[in-house]
């Protein structure tokens, strides 16, 4: 006897809300701009490891993960709110228009909520080390969201502007893990300070259509013959190599990291140099090619500089 037919729904009948899901997940991460906080969280637990072994302690414990949520959710709320304030800007740019909030997929109100929520559950957190670490986060995203933000309609010095809450993360880390600030940690801090402007000039050079068209004042955009972008750039690729080496003077590391780090940044510098050939390129695809190639190394170049500082770090600063 033939049994009735089961009810069964339609084997897609789940594929639009899985979509769904994973398409807010999607643009969740370019919102909280996750790669960049990625960079943003090695260099807080560079600062908290360095802390830590001025300190004699180990830094594998629970606080290193409190300390780096923290930097974490405040990234992410400082990413969501720069979004919010730049959402008619980076409709007008080619790279950022398909952005979750250009597009509408996510509203102001949804933007602006989930902004201020990692913001406050970040400083927050971060409070539960000391009022001075909380304090740098809350200055590292005014810094970065009401100042630099709105000014780079306005000025190229938004540059300059811009690096000193780039380069803040590691003070966070250090002074999660010390409760001060001192000579190593601004330092580093210099170093993180230093190495973004080869960095910013070659995205500023790649994407320098796309910041006029949304009224951006980068440097390439003001000066468009590339003149004062790449001499920009070598100033602050050759004052890298002597600041990469100023942990070595305070004893931070050792001779390793210091071969090290030398050899990392002549590369950087050459790489910047390279840069430097967008003057007398022949096409628009070589002089791309030349500012790719600066951006690509000095991806690499902060990650390895900083994990042999860690792998060579000494307990023995100088006061």
């Amino acid at each position: 006897m033939p049994t009735a037919p089961t009810a069964t729904p339609p084997a897609d009948a789940t594929a639009p809300a899985t979509a769904g899901v994973r398409g807010l997940v999607r643009d969740y991460a370019e919102l909280l701009k996750l790669r960049i906080t990625l960079m943003v969280v090695i260099t807080a637990w560079a600062g908290f490891y360095m802390g830590c072994r001025r300190s004699g302690i180990t830094s594998w414990n629970t606080d290193l993960l409190h300390c780096l949520l923290g930097v974490t959710l405040t990234s992410c709320g400082a990413s969501a709110l720069n979004q919010v304030l730049e959402r008619v800007y980076d409709a007008k740019m080619l790279r950022t228009q398909r952005r979750p909030m250009p597009t509408g997929r996510i509203g102001l109100a949804h933007g602006l909520i989930v902004g201020l929520v990692c913001v406050a559950a970040g400083t927050l957190l971060l409070a539960y080390y000391n009022l001075l670490t909380s304090t740098l986060a809350l200055l590292t995203v005014f810094l970065y969201v009401a100042i630099y933000t709105p000014l780079k309609r306005y000025t190229t010095l938004a540059t300059f502007i811009g690096a000193f809450p780039g380069a803040l993360p590691p003070l966070l880390g250090w002074t999660a893990a010390r409760g001060v600030i001192e000579w190593p940690a601004v330092a580093l801090f210099a170093i993180l300070f230093v190495w973004q402007f080869p960095h910013f000039m070659a995205i500023a050079w790649l994407y320098r259509e796309d910041y006029a068209r949304a009224g951006i004042r980068m440097l390439p955009v003001v000066e468009p013959d590339g003149r004062s972008t790449v001499a920009q750039a070598l100033i602050y690729a050759v004052l890298m190599v002597p600041v990469a080496l100023v942990p070595c003077w305070l004893g931070m590391a050792g001779i390793p990291y210091g071969i090290a780090a030398l050899l990392l940044s002549l590369g950087y510098l050459a790489a910047t140099v390279q840069f430097g050939r967008i003057l007398h390129a022949a096409s628009e695809a070589e002089s791309r090619g030349h500012a790719r190639t600066l951006l690509k190394v000095s991806v690499l170049y902060l990650p390895l500089l900083l994990a042999a500082m860690m792998l060579n770090a000494s307990g023995q600063v100088r006061p």
